[in-house]
């Protein structure tokens, strides 16, 4: 591995003198989030395999270029799991290209995001020095949480080498129940029972439906499902529907339109837009498919109390991103110097100009 590292701290090295732009790049799952590609690509496929992992400990460490399907199977073989549950989108995607994208699956409203499971992060930065943040438990991290910025930063900032993540164990007992009902009713319903003592780890509704997820000790799950009701899904098909919602394989993401990812309070009413929506997380997440006007989108998300982001899809170069606010913006610059002084990593993959 050290050949590996050597190889990429002289390439980032040159393209800073060059200033010459630099693609990072993991297994290309993730290739369509955000801004067009540009610049030569810098390969971390190589750079793989778990460096460290304590069960007892709920700790795993792994190099970026490592599969996530490696990483998922390892902890399930010893009944742990990635509780965010981050879509692969793809055979090849990798650690590294998960942590960058920082993508949350079904169970992220109950169970955290991204940046809540890393602990600590090993990166090279513009100036092809090694750096690291955090540690491997909780206690070591105190004061600005680097290694948590990292998650999300879509490679701007540098190059993810190793990750530690903090893992949960696989649930006893899940069932999922379905429920035939309108998106307002939906909405009011989710927000509901998110404020009982249920054991809740995913919810979403489309197209009439509200399908909620129970997980936890069989005592409780089997307790909240005589509690609630409605029809419940058999194992399999109800594990195929989340996963489906997981990897947008369901229906609904098959689409032609641009898809819109859509933050909001998660009491919003119903967006008054054209096009077919998809809720999660209690209504937080809306995933709208639409031809609808980018500025006419973004101001319903901004009105409902968040932000949109467009997906996949779409005109790019009206923005990917929500725009932020001057000072925010400011900020996002100084991070950028800061550790990408020649701006060579993944230049405009977020913001223009950064």
């Amino acid at each position: 591995m050290r050949e590996i590292l050597n190889q990429l701290t002289e390439t980032i090295r040159s393209a800073a003198a060059h200033r010459t732009p630099l693609c990072i790049r993991g297994g290309g799952s993730k290739d369509f989030y955000g801004g067009a590609l540009r610049g030569e690509t810098i390969s971390i496929a190589a750079y793989r395999g778990v460096v460290d992992y304590e069960p007892s400990e709920l700790v795993i460490t792994a190099r970026a270029g490592t599969p996530l399907a490696e990483i998922e199977q390892v902890l399930r073989d010893r009944g742990q799991m990635l509780a965010f549950e981050p879509p692969h989108f793809g055979p090849h995607a990798t650690l590294g290209g998960c942590i960058a994208a920082g993508l949350s699956g079904p169970r992220r409203a109950y169970a955290g995001a991204v940046r809540d499971a890393v602990l600590g992060i090993r990166m090279l930065d513009g100036r092809g020095d090694d750096l690291k943040f955090g540690g491997q438990v909780m206690k070591n991290v105190a004061g600005f949480d680097v290694s948590r910025l990292i998650a999300g930063s879509l490679g701007t900032l540098g190059v993810i080498l190793d990750v530690s993540l903090k893992v949960l164990p696989l649930p006893v007992t899940e069932a999922t129940l379905q429920f035939e009902m309108t998106a307002a009713d939906a909405i009011a319903s989710m927000n509901q029972l998110a404020g009982e003592p249920l054991p809740l780890s995913a919810t979403a509704w489309h197209d009439g439906r509200l399908h909620i997820r129970l997980s936890g000790a069989a005592a409780s799950v089997t307790a909240a499902v005589k509690s609630l009701g409605g029809e419940r899904l058999d194992d399999g098909r109800a594990q195929a529907y989340w996963q489906d919602i997981r990897e947008h394989t369901a229906e609904f993401f098959n689409t032609a339109k641009p898809l819109w990812r859509l933050s909001l309070k998660s009491t919003t009413p119903p967006l008054n837009l054209p096009g077919a929506q998809l809720f999660e997380w209690n209504g937080s997440l809306r995933w709208l498919a639409s031809d609808a006007d980018a500025a006419a989108v973004r101001e319903a998300a901004s009105f409902g109390g968040g932000h949109a982001t467009l997906f996949r899809g779409g005109d790019k170069s009206l923005g990917i991103f929500h725009p932020l606010a001057p000072a925010l913006y400011k900020i996002e610059q100084n991070l950028k110097r800061q550790f990408d002084p020649a701006g060579i990593f993944n230049p405009a993959r977020m913001y223009q100009e950064i």
